[in-house]
C-alpha cells in the first residue's frame, strides 16, 4: 500500500523561475535604466578633432552570468557647448528629458551611430579608446571579464553572451552600441551591436598576425569591404577612402650629443658631462628623443581616384595634404643630474662610521713623532682619544696644518684635486697675488644679461622660501663639491676623506683666530640649515675669542691697530638700550670682525713665527670650565689694581680730555672693593661705565646714572634652542620648578643688572627698570616723559606687574650683586661652545654628514634647473612652481624624511628630462635647414608646439618650412641607412640633404590605416540604404579588420 503511494508522487518543476541567464537580461536592463540611456537622444556631429582634446567620462557597474562575473562601462563624451551644434551636446544623460526624445524623434533626424560611422573630421583620432578609432563613436558600452584572468574562448558562450545582450537592447529600445569582449584582453578583440527600430549594426573583428599577400593593399582590403556588402545594386555606389600612413625616423644624422665632449684634463678625469667639482652636471647621457612619427593623412578621396596594389601606388608621401608628427620620447633616459641626486640620496641610508671606511689608510708617523718628545706627555693624557690615528691637536698646531696624514697612493680623493676643493671652499688662504687677479675677474663680470639679472632676483627670493644656506656659501659649496667628488671618487669613502679634512680646518681656523670665510657674521640665521647655523656659531666663538686674548690678556697681535676709544660715542646725550649696549661694548672691547679680517693677510707673513711660538699657550690659556671668568687685573703690594693693557689706553684717554668713559674697564677685584657711604647711603667704587646715560639721575643720591658695560646675549642655534626648551619643559608646573625655570630664564637680567649696581653704586631697581624698560616707570600726574624716558630727577612709581609679589624682577635684583661685566661668570662660553660643535662635526658619520647636506644640495639642483629653463615651456614653469613649493615645505619640515626627499627628487629629475628634450629637440630643427628666408619663427612655432602637444599638425603640410626641415632629416637617414657618403668635394655643406635619384626619400611606411565608407541597401536590393564602415590597420606581425555594417529589419 505505501509503495503504491510512492509511486503515483512525481517530481514538480517550477518553470516560472528564473534562470541565469534571465537574471542576467534582466540585471542589464535595469542598468541601462539607471544610466537613462532608454529612448536615448540623437547627437549631432562631433566637432572636429573633439575625440582628442574633449572630456570622456565613464561609469561602470558590475554584473554576473551565472558565476562569472562582468564589467560593464558606459563610456560617452562630455562636449562643451557650441554655437553651432546641438545644445544637447553638451548634456548627460541624466540632464535629457523625456520631451527632448520626443522632439528628436519628430525631426526624423539620423541616428548617432550612423553619423559617427559617415563623420570624416575625426578619422584618426591620435589619443581615445580603441573602440573609438576603429568605429568613430561618440558612447558606447563595453561588458568585458572583470578580471584580466577570465577569458571568454567558446563560441558557444558567445553566442550565448551575444544573443541576451540583443534582448536587452530590444526590450530596453537602447540605441547605443553594446560591446563584449573576447579572447585574451590584451588582443582587444570585440563584438557588439546596436538595435534600432528599424534596422540593426553589427560591429565585427578580425585579428591576424599575417595577412595574405593579395589583401596587404587598399586593392584588396576593397574586395574584402564589397564581398562583405554582396550588394547587387547597380551602379554600385563608389566607396570613400581616407588613408594615412605612417613613416619612422630613428636616426638623427649631424645631430649633436646631448653632452659635452669630456675634458680629460680636467681634475676629474675625464668624466662624461662633469668637467668642474664647482657645478652640478645637468642634461641627458642619451639622447631623449628617440623617434619622430611622420603621419600623412589623405582624407575622404574616391577609390576612382587612387590605385595602390602590389606593384603600384599613387600614395606619395609629398603629395599627401596633411602632414602631422608626433615626438616618440626616449623611457626614462638617463640624467646626470637625476643620477647624482639618487646616488646621493642612497648614502642616507649608510651607517659606516669614519674609523671603519679610513681607518687603515691612515699613517703612524704622528704618534712616533710624539711619542719621542716627552715634553707632550701630558698633553698626549688629556687629548680625547680616538678610534683611528687622526694627527692630535697639538700636532696640528705645531705644524700650522690642517690636513691629514694619508698613504697619498691610497687616498680616496687625490691630493691635486683635494687641494682644488679646499682652495675653493677657502679663497682667504689663497695668495694675495691671486686673490687681486680673481677680484678683477669678477669686477670684469659684473655686466650681467637680462636673463642673468632675472635669475639672479628669482635665486634672492628662493633663498628666503628654502631652508638651506646662502649660495656661494661655504656650506653650499661644500655640498656641491662634496656629491660631485661622492660621484667620481669612491663614493662614501671620498665623502669620509673630504669631511674630516673639512673638519680640521675648522679646527685650525679656531685656534689660529682665523673666520671662516663663505659664512655671514652675527646670529645663526634660524632660516638657513642646522650645519650652516653651527658654522655660523664657530664664527662667533672665533670673533669672542679674539676680543678676549686682545683685551685681557695683553693681546698685541695684528688684529689691534684702532685705539679702543675711537670706537665709543662721545655724544653726551647718548641714551642707550640693552641691545645698544652690548654693541658698543664689543665696540669698546675690540675692533670690528671687518677690521680683523682685512688685517689679516697684510701682516702674516711677519707675526707667523711668534704665532707658531704661542700657539700651545693659547691654547692652553684658551681652555676653560664651566667656572671661567674674564681677566682681571692683579693686585701690587700698595693694594692698587695694575690695569691690563686695555685699561690703561683707556686711562690715557681720560687724560686727554676724553670722558666718555669713566672707568670703563676697571679692573679691581672683589677683595679690594672698598665700601663708603654717602648720605647714609653704603657706595662702593663704580665699575664698568660706558657713558652717561643722558641726563637721568639716581632717585636716591641724585648723582648721574651710566650705562653699564654688559655682556652680550648667547648665540644659540636651532638644536640649542630645542634642548633648551626641553629642558625647561621637564622642569614641570611645581614650586621648585617654576623657580628653577625662572632662574635659568633670568641669567642675562641677573648680568645686567650686577653690571648696573656696578656702575651706579647706590642705586636702586627704580633706577634700573629707568634704564632697562622705560614703559615700565609711570611718572606722577603731570609729568610727560620725553621720548619715552624719564625727566631728570621725576618721581614716580614702578608699573603694576612690577609691584605684583613675587616678581621675578625684584627676586633677581635682591640677589644681584655689584659685579662688573669683565668679573662676571660668562653668559657665552666661547671656548665650551666652540669644542661642543666641533665635536658635533667630527662625530657625525659620512651619512649624517650627506643628509645634513642634502637641503644645500637640493637648494643647488633647483637653482641648476632654474639656470637651464627655457621660457618656450609653459608646462616647465609649472612644474618649477611645484618644485619649490615641495622643497619649501620637506626642507623646514622638524624631522628630515629621506622617503619625502625621494619624491622630491623625482619631480627635479622630471623638470631635468623636461628640458633636455626641450634643447634635444631645438638643436635637431635648426634654422640652417631652412630654404625659406625669414622662416624661423614658423619653425619656433612648430617645435614649441612638439613640447606642448603630442600631435601637431604641420601647416602647409610637405611644402610648408617645417615640412621641408623633415623631408631633409629623413632624406639625410635614408643615405645613412643606404651607407651613401657624400663627395667630400662638394663645397655645399647642405649635400647630406639632398634629393639622390636611386634612394628614396622616405622608407616603407611602419604603419598604414584605411577607412571605407559606402551608403548601401542591405541585405536585399530593396532594403532602406544605410551607411556602412570598415577600419583597417596593416602594422608588421599585427593586421587588424573592423567593419560595422547595417542591415534593414523591415525590408529583408
Amino acid at each position: 500500500m505505501a509503495a503504491d503511494e510512492e509511486a503515483d508522487v512525481f517530481e514538480i518543476t517550477d518553470f516560472t523561475t528564473a534562470s541565469e541567464w534571465e537574471r542576467f537580461i534582466s540585471r542589464l536592463e535595469e542598468i541601462l535604466h539607471g544610466w537613462k540611456l532608454v529612448n536615448h537622444p540623437n547627437r549631432g556631429p562631433a566637432l572636429k578633432d573633439v575625440y582628442t582634446s574633449g572630456d570622456w567620462e565613464e561609469k561602470s557597474e558590475d554584473i554576473f552570468f551565472a558565476d562569472f562575473k562582468f564589467t560593464v562601462t558606459f563610456i560617452y563624451l562630455k562636449v562643451p557647448e557650441s554655437g553651432g551644434t546641438d545644445k544637447k551636446e553638451s548634456q548627460s544623460p541624466e540632464q535629457e528629458t523625456e520631451q527632448d526624445n520626443a522632439d528628436d524623434e519628430s525631426d526624423g533626424t539620423l541616428p548617432t551611430v550612423f553619423v559617427d560611422m559617415m563623420n570624416m573630421d575625426n578619422d584618426f583620432p591620435f589619443r581615445a579608446h580603441c573602440l573609438c578609432r576603429w568605429y568613430g563613436l561618440q558612447e558606447f558600452i563595453v561588458a568585458a571579464p572583470a578580471s584580466n584572468s577570465d577569458v571568454i574562448e567558446n563560441e558557444s558562450r558567445m553566442k550565448l553572451l551575444m544573443s541576451s545582450i540583443s534582448i536587452a537592447l530590444h526590450n530596453t529600445e537602447c540605441k547605443v552600441p553594446l560591446f563584449v569582449q573576447f579572447q585574451q584582453w590584451w588582443r582587444k578583440i570585440y563584438s557588439g551591436m546596436c538595435v534600432m527600430p528599424d534596422s540593426t549594426v553589427e560591429y565585427e573583428m578580425v585579428h591576424l598576425k599575417k595577412l595574405p599577400s593579395q589583401y596587404n593593399h587598399l586593392e584588396g582590403l576593397l574586395d574584402i569591404f564589397k564581398g562583405k556588402l554582396g550588394s547587387t545594386v547597380s551602379p554600385r555606389p563608389p566607396v570613400s577612402v581616407s588613408v594615412r600612413f605612417t613613416y619612422v625616423l630613428q636616426e638623427w644624422v649631424n645631430s649633436p650629443w646631448p653632452q659635452s665632449p669630456p675634458d680629460f684634463s680636467s681634475s676629474l678625469e675625464g668624466d662624461v658631462g662633469c668637467s668642474d667639482f664647482r657645478i652640478l652636471p645637468f642634461g641627458a647621457c642619451e639622447d631623449p628623443v628617440s623617434e619622430l612619427h611622420l603621419s600623412c593623412t589623405w582624407p575622404s578621396l574616391s577609390e576612382d581616384m587612387i590605385v595602390e596594389n602590389q606593384v603600384y601606388s599613387d600614395l606619395d608621401p609629398l603629395q599627401a595634404p596633411q602632414w602631422t608628427v608626433r615626438i616618440q620620447m626616449t623611457e626614462d633616459p638617463q640624467c646626470l643630474l637625476g643620477e647624482y641626486l639618487k646616488n646621493c640620496l642612497q648614502l642616507c641610508h649608510r651607517k659606516e662610521t669614519t674609523d671603519e671606511l679610513l681607518g687603515c689608510l691612515f699613517t703612524e708617523d704622528s704618534d712616533n713623532d710624539q711619542g719621542a718628545d716627552i715634553s707632550q706627555a701630558l698633553q698626549r693624557l688629556t687629548q680625547p682619544s680616538v678610534s683611528y690615528n687622526m694627527p692630535s691637536l697639538t700636532t696640528v698646531m705645531s705644524q700650522a696644518s690642517s690636513r691629514l696624514r694619508i698613504k697619498a697612493e691610497e687616498a680616496p680623493v687625490p691630493t691635486e684635486l683635494l687641494n682644488e676643493i679646499l682652495l675653493y671652499l677657502f679663497p682667504d688662504a689663497k695668495d694675495s697675488e691671486n686673490t687681486e687677479k680673481e677680484g678683477s675677474k669678477d669686477e670684469d663680470s659684473d655686466e650681467l644679461t637680462e636673463d642673468e639679472m632675472r635669475h639672479q632676483t628669482y635665486f634672492k627670493q628662493l633663498s628666503k622660501d628654502l631652508k638651506s644656506s646662502p649660495v656661494n656659501s661655504v656650506v653650499h659649496k661644500l655640498a656641491v663639491s662634496l656629491f660631485t667628488v661622492n660621484y667620481h671618487h669612491g663614493g662614501l669613502r671620498a665623502v669620509a676623506h673630504l669631511w674630516q679634512e673639512f673638519v680640521l680646518e675648522m679646527r685650525y681656523r679656531l685656534e689660529n683666530n682665523y673666520f671662516i670665510s663663505g659664512v655671514e657674521n652675527g646670529q645663526p640665521n634660524m632660516g638657513s640649515c642646522l650645519l650652516h647655523q653651527k658654522l655660523q656659531m664657530l664664527n662667533c666663538c672665533i670673533e669672542r675669542k679674539i676680543k678676549r686674548e686682545q683685551l685681557h690678556k695683553g693681546y698685541t697681535g695684528r688684529r689691534h691697530s684702532t685705539d679702543v676709544t675711537d670706537l665709543i660715542p662721545t655724544d653726551d646725550n647718548y641714551i642707550g638700550c640693552p641691545e645698544d649696549v652690548s654693541m658698543e661694548t664689543d665696540d669698546a672691547m675690540n675692533i670690528s670682525v671687518s677690521e680683523t679680517a682685512d688685517n689679516n693677510e697684510s701682516c702674516e707673513n711677519e707675526h707667523r713665527a711668534s704665532e707658531q711660538a704661542n700657539m700651545r699657550l693659547a691654547s692652553n690659556v684658551d681652555s676653560s670650565s664651566e667656572d671661567e671668568f674674564f681677566e682681571c687685573a692683579e693686585e701690587n703690594q700698595s693694594g692698587r689694581t695694575e690695569p691690563v693693557a686695555g685699561a690703561e689706553m683707556v686711562a690715557r684717554s681720560e687724560m686727554a680730555g676724553e670722558n666718555t668713559i669713566v672707568q670703563s674697564m676697571s679692573t679691581s677685584s672683589l677683595a679690594s672693593n672698598t665700601s663708603f657711604k654717602i648720605s647714609g647711603i653704603p657706595q662702593h667704587r663704580p665699575e664698568g661705565r660706558l657713558t652717561p646715560c643722558g641726563d637721568l639721575k639716581l632717585l636716591r643720591s641724585g648723582e648721574q646714572m651710566y650705562i653699564p658695560v654688559t655682556q652680550e646675549p648667547s648665540p644659540m642655534t636651532e638644536d640649542m634652542l630645542d634642548e633648551q626648551a626641553e629642558v625647561l619643559a621637564k622642569l614641570g608646573s611645581s614650586p621648585e620648578g617654576t623657580q628653577l625655570r625662572a632662574k635659568m630664564q633670568s641669567a642675562c637680567l641677573l648680568s645686567d643688572m650686577e653690571s648696573f649696581k656696578a656702575a651706579n653704586p647706590g642705586c636702586a631697581l627704580e633706577d634700573f627698570v629707568r634704564w632697562y624698560s622705560p614703559r615700565d616707570w609711570i611718572p606722577n600726574e603731570g609729568e610727560e616723559p620725553d621720548n619715552e624716558m624719564p625727566l631728570p630727577g621725576e618721581k614716580g612709581q614702578l608699573s603694576q606687574r612690577m609691584l605684583i609679589p613675587g616678581n621675578m624682577w625684584v627676586e633677581v635684583w635682591q640677589s644681584a650683586q655689584a659685579i662688573p661685566a669683565h668679573r662676571q661668570k660668562r653668559l657665552f662660553d666661547d671656548t665650551k661652545e666652540a669644542e661642543k660643535i666641533l665635536h658635533f662635526l667630527s662625530a657625525m658619520k659620512p651619512g649624517a654628514v650627506v643628509l645634513h647636506l642634502l637641503p644645500c644640495l637640493v637648494h643647488a639642483a633647483i637653482i641648476r634647473v632654474i639656470e637651464n629653463d627655457d621660457s618656450d615651456i609653459p608646462k616647465l614653469r609649472m612644474l618649477l612652481d611645484q618644485v619649490i613649493g615641495k622643497a619649501a615645505k620637506v626642507l623646514r619640515s622638524p624631522h628630515q624624511e629621506i622617503r619625502r626627499y625621494e619624491d622630491l627628487i623625482k619631480m627635479i629629475s622630471l623638470a631635468e628630462v623636461v628640458i633636455a628634450r626641450a634643447k634635444s629637440l631645438k638643436t635637431k630643427f635648426t634654422e640652417e635647414l631652412l630654404d625659406q628666408p625669414g622662416a624661423e619663427e614658423e619653425l619656433n612655432y612648430f617645435v614649441s608646439n612638439l613640447l606642448q602637444h603630442p600631435e601637431v599638425s604641420i601647416r602647409g603640410g610637405p611644402c610648408g618650412p617645417a615640412g621641408s626641415v623633415i623631408h631633409k632629416l629623413f632624406i639625410a637617414a635614408q643615405k645613412s641607412s643606404y651607407l651613401v657618403l657624400d663627395d667630400e668635394t662638394e663645397e655645399n655643406s647642405g649635400e647630406a640633404y639632398r634629393q639622390s635619384p636611386t634612394i628614396p626619400d622616405f622608407p616603407n611606411p611602419s604603419g598604414r590605416e584605411y577607412i571605407l565608407r559606402t551608403w548601401v541597401p542591405r541585405p536585399a536590393p530593396y532594403s532602406k540604404t544605410l551607411p556602412h564602415r570598415m577600419y583597417c590597420v596593416l602594422v608588421d606581425n599585427d593586421y587588424r579588420l573592423a567593419g560595422a555594417f547595417s542591415h534593414d529589419t523591415i525590408f529583408q
